[in-house]
């Protein structure tokens, strides 16, 4: 009598080992990013105090609540399988991207009307410098997440190359999430 043995198959990573490259690599610039905005923190913390406390924090929390539904909408989308829905979810995460982005634009102009600058002082360096940053990464993300909406939206169920743009679009997307979610209280909360 033979035996019939069933090997098991490793977890794969969503999407593809190119785009985890580079999200690794984007992660690996924006540590180096926060580690300087800390060590900066610790050198003149009652700048980085006065400088956090004249932030919008409303603002802030809003594109953190912002970006946070747009990655909602972003698994929703993939965990719906079909085209449509990952052409829905990812366009609303889009918008999620552009509400973000008419967000922290609207802070810009209000620091730069109140004077307030790049060469301000050292936390203004890194608030303008680690967000505007942050901000190309969100634009790119929502021009990825409206292209895979755009080629999904036809499809009953997603082919596998489909899947996989979808899933390294998605995983790109959350990577900007999380960045925010610790570049937020870096800059808009540690006073």
């Amino acid at each position: 009598m033979s035996q019939v043995v069933e090997l098991k198959r490793s977890p794969e990573l969503p999407g593809d080992f190119a785009m985890w490259c580079f999200i690794l690599a984007e992660l690996l610039v924006f540590a180096m990013i926060l580690c300087s905005l800390a060590w900066a923190r610790s050198q003149w913390p009652d700048m980085f105090a006065a400088g956090s406390a004249g932030l919008d924090r409303l603002a802030g929390l809003t594109n953190t609540l912002v970006l946070l539904s747009g990655s909602y909408a972003a698994a929703r989308g993939i965990a719906g399988g079909t085209g449509r829905s990952v052409s829905v979810g990812f366009a609303l995460a889009a918008g999620s991207g552009l509400l973000y982005a008419v967000v922290k634009c609207a802070e810009y102009v209000h620091m730069y009307g109140a004077g307030l600058t790049l060469r301000t002082d050292t936390f203004h360096f890194f608030y303008f410098f680690g967000t505007a940053f942050h901000l190309m990464h969100v634009l790119l993300g929502m021009v990825m997440l409206l292209v895979v909406a755009l080629r999904a939206r036809r499809e009953a169920r997603l082919d596998d190359q489909r899947r996989r743009s979808a899933d390294a679009v998605a995983a790109y997307w959350h990577m900007v999430d999380l960045v925010w979610l610790i570049l937020f209280p870096q800059l808009y909360l540690f006073s």
